[in-house]
């Protein structure tokens, strides 16, 4: 073979690697951004200084539920249900008028607790939030802050011009033994939904909202190589969506980041990933609904998870006002008077 022959070999082994190489640093890009929607544009004017939401209102409730009502697991009926009550006195004293969805699971009787705001559209936006704990536990960050955040949402959403119907729902039976059956709270409400002829546009589910740390190496993640594309300090709230629902996490994530100056980061991913479906919202994406969780990312930062440790004094809730103040902006965007959100 002649030396201009072997140069030209070695040129064209050249131009293949680089080829491969471009198309390798192609593929992880898309990845990247199917993954973590990294560029988003404002939907809306962008957040005011200070919080709408009551960061002293979220602390009551926060601290109601995980003192007064501890222990309100689905095998503790009395706290319970006096958990409920204490959600449904606080719904009808925001001025709404509350729906008691009561269903039987394992030969009991359990009820969520449903508000519908806005006009009888074909299709709702759902906001949810388990009101149930994991065994005989406080349950601070998971859950009273999301059921928090719901309770103040409803006092903000009072009066607000809708064009499509907002459903606020408190869930039983999020947490073991019915996590992941037909019996969780949120799977009777999807059926209900379905069963009325009506269709979710989009579910979010509020699932612990109040734990955040400035402390470096505050935030884990399921897989080891997120945290080159994430914080490793837990000082945002996530977006967690599954990867079929991409460009809708693009729309919601936009809304987030214009209603708040709390950092907002989300990630699209299959079920495969450890987490992706822990929380209501698996039983909307069940039925084909756009279905994301707004959370601190529960396990993942705060290591009181599923403890005694569990308790309101943990939480910052000047922050956690940021992230209810976040969801307000979606509803305005996907149902509030002039959304142009697709119908």
């Amino acid at each position: 073979m002649s030396v201009l022959a072997r140069a030209f070999g070695r040129e064209a082994r050249y131009i293949r690697l680089a080829v491969l190489l471009a198309v390798l640093a192609m593929a992880a890009a898309v990845g990247w951004f199917r993954l973590a929607q990294p560029f988003v544009a404002a939907a809306i004017p962008p957040a005011p200084a200070s919080p709408a939401a009551s960061a002293q209102r979220l602390q009551t409730h926060v601290t109601t539920l995980s003192t007064a009502f501890a222990g309100r697991s689905h095998d503790n009926l009395a706290q319970l249900e006096g958990a409920a009550a204490y959600v449904e006195a606080q719904l009808q004293a925001a001025g709404h008028l509350v729906e008691n969805q009561r269903f039987r699971a394992a030969g009991r009787n359990y009820r969520n607790l449903v508000v519908k705001l806005g006009p009888d559209t074909q299709d709702a936006v759902v906001i949810g939030a388990h009101y149930d704990v994991f065994g005989e536990l406080p349950g601070a960050d998971d859950n009273a802050s999301g059921v928090a955040g719901l309770l103040e949402l409803a006092r903000l959403l009072k009066g607000l011009p809708l064009e499509r119907r907002v459903e606020l729902v408190a869930y039983a039976n999020e947490e073991p033994p019915f996590f992941r059956t037909a019996w969780m709270g949120s799977a009777v409400h999807a059926r209900s939904v379905q069963a009325a002829g009506k269709r979710t546009a989009l579910m979010l589910s509020l699932e612990c909202i109040g734990y955040f740390s400035d402390a470096p190496a505050s935030q884990a993640y399921p897989i080891a190589l997120l945290d080159l594309l994430y914080p490793t300090t837990g000082d945002f709230i996530a977006l967690i969506g599954f990867d079929a629902d991409g460009a809708v996490s693009r729309r919601v994530k936009a809304a987030m980041r214009s209603g708040t100056s709390l950092p907002v980061h989300s990630i699209n991913a299959p079920r495969a990933v450890t987490g992706v479906d822990f929380s209501d919202h698996l039983n909307y994406a069940a039925q084909g609904a756009p279905a994301m969780m707004v959370t601190d990312t529960a396990f993942l930062r705060n290591r009181a998870y599923h403890t005694s440790q569990d308790t309101a004094d943990r939480l910052d809730y000047r922050r956690m006002a940021q992230v209810v103040d976040a969801v307000v902006a979606v509803i305005r965007q996907e149902a509030g008077a002039g959304s142009t959100s697709p119908r």
